[in-house]
C-alpha cells in the first residue's frame, strides 16, 4: 500500500517535471523579441559566393532563433551603391553590411587593414592575426570611433591580378595605364605610374568593354568568369600582390548591436565565424575549375614581372611607414599588424612554403 503510493506519487511528480520542461521552452523562447534588420552588401548579385556569404549569415541567425531574428540580404544598388555600405551603416539606413574596408581609404587608410594591403597576410595568416595576434582588438577600437562593430566574415583567399587589353612585359608598360583598382593599392600604382579608379563591381565590366579603364582587378577566376572580363582583355595576370588573403567584413550600427539582447549577439559572432570559413573553402573549391574554362575561352595566363613587383614592394612599405608618421590611428594597427606578419612569416618560409613548393611540383616534369 506504502509502496503504491509512492509510486503514484512519483508517478506524477515525473509527470510535473515533463511538463513544466515542455511548457518552459516556448515561454523562454517567446521571450525574445523579433527582430527584423537589413544587411547592404557592396557586391551584385551575380557574385553569388560574396553574396551568398550574407546570406548564409541570415539563414543561420534565423535558424539559431526561430525566425525571431531575421536579417534580409540586399544587394549592390538595392538599397544603397556597393561603395556606400559603410555610410550606410553609420546613419542607420540599415542596420549591417557586408563589404570590404579598403573601400574607404578615402575616409582613412586605416580601414584598409580590414580586407588587405598589398604584400600582406594570405588568409590563414589574416585569420590568425585577428584572432590571436591582436589584430581585432586594435580593429575594433578604431571601428568603434566610427560607430561600427566590425566581425571577419569571409576571405576570397589570395586573388588573381587582373584583365588586361594589352601585355605587361615591364614596369615601364604601367605608365598612363588606367587600371580599375580598390584600396591603398591604388597609391602604390599611382606611383608605379598607373592612373587608378575605383569603381563598383556592377560598374567594372562596361567600362573595361568601352574603354574607360585599360585593366581591371576583382577577385578571381569564379567571380571574374560571371562577369565576363575574357570578352574583353585577355591576358590575365596572377599573383594579385596587393590582395594575398582579403578578407570581407560584416559592420554592424554599434547601437543596433548594443541593443541586441546577448543570445543574439552570441548567434550573430557565431553565424560570422561559419561565414568566414565556408567563403575561403567556397573559392577554393570553385576557383581551379573555373581557371580551366577562362583558358579555354581564350585567357592568356601571365606573371607579372619581376622588377614590376620589387619596385611595388618598396614603395608600398615606404608608404605606410610614411602614413603611419601622421597618421596615429594606422599606425596603432600597423605596429600590431607588421611585426605579427614577419613571425608568422618565419613559420611558414619554414613549412608550409617549403611543401607546398614540393608537393605542387612533384611529378610534373613534362
Amino acid at each position: 500500500m506504502e509502496r503504491r503510493a509512492f509510486l503514484t506519487k512519483a508517478g506524477v511528480g515525473a509527470v510535473s517535471t515533463v511538463a513544466a520542461s515542455t511548457l518552459a521552452a516556448p515561454a523562454i523562447a517567446q521571450s525574445q523579441p523579433t527582430i527584423q534588420w537589413r544587411l547592404a552588401s557592396s557586391f551584385p548579385k551575380s557574385t553569388d559566393i560574396l553574396v551568398g556569404t550574407s546570406e548564409l549569415i541570415a539563414k543561420r541567425v534565423s535558424e539559431a532563433t526561430d525566425g525571431k531574428f531575421q536579417i534580409r540580404v540586399h544587394a549592390a544598388g538595392e538599397i544603397v551603391p556597393g561603395l556606400q555600405v559603410l555610410d550606410a551603416v553609420q546613419n542607420g539606413t540599415v542596420q549591417c553590411g557586408h563589404t570590404c574596408g579598403y573601400y574607404y581609404v578615402g575616409k582613412d587608410p586605416t580601414f584598409a587593414f580590414d580586407t588587405a594591403i598589398p604584400f600582406g597576410p594570405n588568409a590563414r595568416q589574416q585569420n590568425a592575426w585577428f584572432q590571436y595576434g591582436g589584430g581585432q582588438e586594435v580593429m575594433r577600437a578604431f571601428f568603434a570611433k566610427h560607430g561600427i562593430v566590425q566581425f571577419p566574415a569571409g576571405n576570397t583567399g589570395a586573388q588573381m591580378g587582373g584583365w588586361y587589353r594589352k601585355e605587361i612585359k615591364s614596369l615601364a608598360d604601367f605608365n598612363g595605364l588606367k587600371i580599375r583598382i580598390a584600396g591603398i593599392t591604388g597609391q602604390i600604382m599611382a606611383k608605379l605610374g598607373a592612373a587608378p579608379t575605383q569603381i563598383a563591381g556592377s560598374d567594372i565590366y562596361p567600362a573595361l568593354e568601352k574603354g574607360t579603364i585599360d585593366a581591371v582587378e576583382f577577385v578571381g577566376p569564379y567571380d571574374d568568369e560571371k562577369l565576363g572580363f575574357v570578352q574583353v582583355a585577355k591576358y590575365y595576370y596572377y599573383p594579385g600582390w596587393w590582395e594575398g588573403g582579403p578578407q570581407v567584413s560584416l559592420y554592424i550600427n554599434q547601437k543596433e548591436w548594443e541593443a541586441l539582447p546577448k543570445s543574439y549577439q552570441a548567434i550573430m559572432t557565431a553565424a560570422c565565424a561559419e561565414a568566414n570559413g565556408a567563403m575561403t573553402a567556397r573559392y577554393d573549391a570553385e576557383n581551379a575549375k573555373a581557371l580551366k574554362r577562362l583558358v579555354a575561352k581564350g585567357a592568356l595566363l601571365r606573371p607579372y614581372p619581376r622588377d614590376l613587383m620589387e619596385a611595388a614592394h618598396k614603395i608600398a612599405f615606404e608608404l605606410y611607414d610614411d602614413i603611419a608618421k601622421t597618421n596615429p590611428d594606422f599606425k596603432a594597427v600597423y605596429d600590431s599588424w607588421k611585426p605579427f606578419l614577419e613571425e608568422v612569416q618565419l613559420w611558414f618560409r619554414v613549412a608550409e612554403l617549403p611543401y607546398d613548393n614540393f608537393t605542387q611540383s612533384a611529378g610534373r616534369s613534362k
